[in-house]
């Protein structure tokens, strides 16, 4: 998703979005001890998009744009 369609999700989808990223962060981190992890840029994508979402949560939150 682009930066755009997340700012036009309510703070329950953000945090759903938020969640789902976690764990896929989770299953990329397992795969990559396994050695079963093709692209090794994936975590830091994962990682990336999880600051990004803290960040549109905080700005809700604080009524920033």
């Amino acid at each position: 998703m682009k930066l755009d369609e997340f700012r036009a999700l309510s703070p329950k989808e953000l945090a759903k979005e938020l969640e789902e990223a976690h764990q896929e962060l989770f299953n990329l981190r397992f795969r990559l001890a396994t050695k079963q992890l093709v692209n090794h840029r994936e975590p830091v994508r994962v990682k990336k998009k999880i600051a990004r979402l803290n960040t549109l949560i905080r700005e809700k939150e604080l009524g920033i744009r």
